[in-house]
């Protein structure tokens, strides 16, 4: 070699007996569960603020641990991005407020046709996002899967459900919440559906729907059996439809 040095070149593996792949659902599972205890405490900070308590130390805190569990999330777990949005509403709780509108509360509109962007892996938020963004926001959408780390998005792309992402998790809204709110879609059914989507997402019995469990129930289901995303969203666009067509039917 050039510079009279040795090389040698090994393949190494983090475990004996377990592959990349089984190494990295691990990682997820632990990551998962550490996004969904801060969750809780930030739902629990939550509560207390409404109160009247003072949670400005505590929210320090909430900060601190989310970040180091980020530092440690080497490949986009679920769950920041509803552990971050509700960390980032505590923030602001404790900053002054403004008078004017936030310009995410409009009512918004794009250009069809456009990639939406959301980390691979899809569960129940991302599939009934991009099922809401391909019937009621962009009939001509496309979806691109991609890291939950490390993705620099296109030009012209949306990110959703994703850190850092046009529209994802909003303090305690989910993202097909955020979707429905800012593109203005009243649609009675459409909230009805949003609210099952929030109670599985969050965890946290906000609406208490009784439609919530099966529901939960039958999107694991779905992805248990499908590993590829866009069997995923196939299978599921068809249970949200009809979902949201038992609420669109007259009450006999």
């Amino acid at each position: 070699m050039e510079g009279e040095g040795d090389a040698s070149i090994v393949e190494a593996r983090f475990i004996d007996g377990l592959s990349d792949a089984q190494i990295e659902a691990l990682f997820q599972c632990a990551r998962e569960s550490d996004y969904a205890v801060l969750t809780e405490d930030a739902q629990r900070l939550r509560a207390e603020f409404l109160k009247g308590t003072t949670i400005a130390i505590d929210i320090g805190r909430l900060r601190k641990r989310l970040d180091d569990v980020v530092a440690i999330d080497f490949f986009g777990a679920n769950g920041r991005e509803a552990a971050e949005a509700l960390v980032v509403e505590l923030e602001e709780s404790m900053e002054p407020s403004h008078d004017e509108p936030s310009q995410k509360l409009s009512r918004q509109h794009i250009a069809p046709g456009r990639t939406w962007v959301t980390r691979k892996g899809i569960k129940v938020d991302r599939i009934a996002s991009a099922w809401l963004v391909r019937n009621f926001i962009d009939k001509q959408a496309s979806f691109k899967f991609v890291p939950g780390q490390g993705y620099a998005p296109s030009p012209g792309e949306l990110r959703f459900d994703m850190f850092e992402a046009e529209y994802t998790h909003e303090g305690d809204r989910c993202t097909f919440e955020v979707l429905v709110q800012r593109f203005g879609l009243d649609d009675a059914a459409l909230h009805q559906v949003a609210e099952i989507i929030h109670d599985i997402d969050l965890k946290d019995g906000k609406y208490g729907r009784p439609e919530t469990a099966g529901i939960d129930r039958l999107l694991a289901g779905l992805c248990a059996a499908n590993p590829d995303d866009d069997a995923r969203l196939t299978q599921g666009a068809s249970i949200f439809a009809g979902l949201y067509q038992s609420f669109k039917r007259p009450a006999p």
